[in-house]
């Protein structure tokens, strides 16, 4: 490393295809390889995108933790690769990572910990016992642990001030995106619909989520089978991990909602801006979100959205689709149905003025260089060595 480089650890629970993870990777492959140079380590073995990120020459290694919890060895060995690493700042990725790199951190030395959060609100009937434990402890530790605190949405700043996050240390910076590679295809719609078999004139639309509680396929798949009663020709296409016909609850509620022959479920797929350019409404369904990826995608790609009011969903839409309330598969179908309504006129001019709104506020460069900033400013500051008996400060 040139001594004039900044290096910076990057501490993620996993790198699996998720949307902080990805953040992660756009932000490592989009920062300024003549300041900065990017490390990756992931508390578990799932690592999905390592590949990726081998390919431009960032280093990747696993703890392998089985599970995201503090393991004393584990914490250690994570401390010891941060004092033969010599990072200028650490960025630690989500709750687990946040509460174990902080601790690693400080067991190898006065490293400055930069915190990301990409949760919002908490729902008992989903989230782990043991990550909201996690959360609780991370608000205790976050005056003394964390340096700065960076959240991808107001809604998840405004959640977490209420739990008693060091208020003076928070901060928002939204996801981005590369709107030149995620973009319009102009031959998208044709070559979808000759892939899946679907007419050339119907209406598909389209969600990209993972199969988790929290993106509500459920609610997804009730809307779909009002709108279905109203206007049987309209196909529905799901991607995301898990989105297959081997998933059985999910293919289950399909079959009961007597929508079989109008549902594609692609499962993981690389073409997001081939898959988005080709539908004619792209739609969350979920019932809690921080700052969706999938919404500002579909964005860049020129299709107008239906989002659930969850998260910054309204904010990132705003007035160029349309915002319903979660867990209301009438409030979403009827969304569905008025856009179609409208024309493809109106949804035309609503995609142009989306994937406008996002190349002004979300351009992946002016968020890439936002933590260039936070990293560049902490890796100014001086230093210090944790002494031998640094150790007893965790019990203070």
């Amino acid at each position: 490393m040139k001594t004039n480089m900044i290096k910076v650890m990057h501490i993620i629970t996993t790198l699996g295809p998720a949307g902080a993870e990805n953040m992660l990777c756009r932000i490592a492959a989009g920062m300024d390889g003549t300041r900065f140079e990017n490390e990756i380590v992931s508390l578990t073995g799932i690592l999905d995108l390592a590949e990726k990120m081998h390919s431009i020459g960032v280093r990747v290694r696993t703890l392998g933790m089985e599970k995201s919890i503090p393991n004393p060895l584990l914490v250690m060995r994570l401390a010891e690769w941060i004092r033969e690493s010599k990072p200028n700042v650490i960025h630690t990725w989500m709750y687990h990572a946040n509460l174990i790199g902080s601790l690693a951190a400080r067991l190898a030395g006065d490293v400055p910990v930069v915190w990301a959060i990409h949760h919002n609100a908490y729902d008992p009937r989903v989230d782990k016992r043991r990550t909201m434990l996690v959360n609780r402890a991370c608000a205790l530790l976050s005056r003394k642990f964390a340096a700065r605190i960076v959240f991808c949405s107001e809604a998840s700043l405004r959640t977490h001030k209420k739990l008693s996050y060091a208020a003076d240390k928070l901060e928002v910076i939204p996801n981005g995106f590369d709107v030149d590679q995620v973009k319009p295809d102009p031959t998208a719609r044709e070559s979808l619909r000759r892939e899946l078999g679907i007419p050339a004139d119907a209406i598909v639309i389209g969600i990209g989520a993972r199969f988790h509680p929290h993106k509500d396929h459920r609610n997804f798949i009730r809307a779909a089978e009002r709108l279905h009663k109203l206007m049987p020709e309209v196909h529905f296409l799901l991607f995301g991990m898990g989105i297959t016909w081997e998933n059985a609850q999910l293919a289950g509620w399909i079959h009961s909602a007597g929508i079989r022959e109008r549902c594609h479920l692609l499962g993981l797929r690389q073409d997001i801006s081939r898959l988005f350019s080709g539908m004619d409404i792209a739609t969350t369904a979920s019932r809690s979100e921080a700052f969706p990826i999938v919404v500002g995608e579909a964005m860049a790609c020129g299709t107008p959205c239906v989002v659930t009011d969850v998260g910054d969903s309204s904010l990132i839409v705003e007035n160029t689709g349309s915002v319903v309330a979660p867990e209301d598969p009438h409030a979403l179908a009827e969304a569905w149905r008025a856009l179609i309504g409208a024309g493809p006129a109106v949804r035309r001019r609503l995609g142009i003025a989306a994937r406008d709104r996002v190349q002004r506020h979300f351009a992946l460069p002016a968020i890439v260089e936002r933590y260039q900033r936070i990293y560049a400013e902490f890796a100014a500051r001086p230093q210090q060595e944790v002494p031998a008996a640094g150790l007893s400060q965790f019990a203070r």
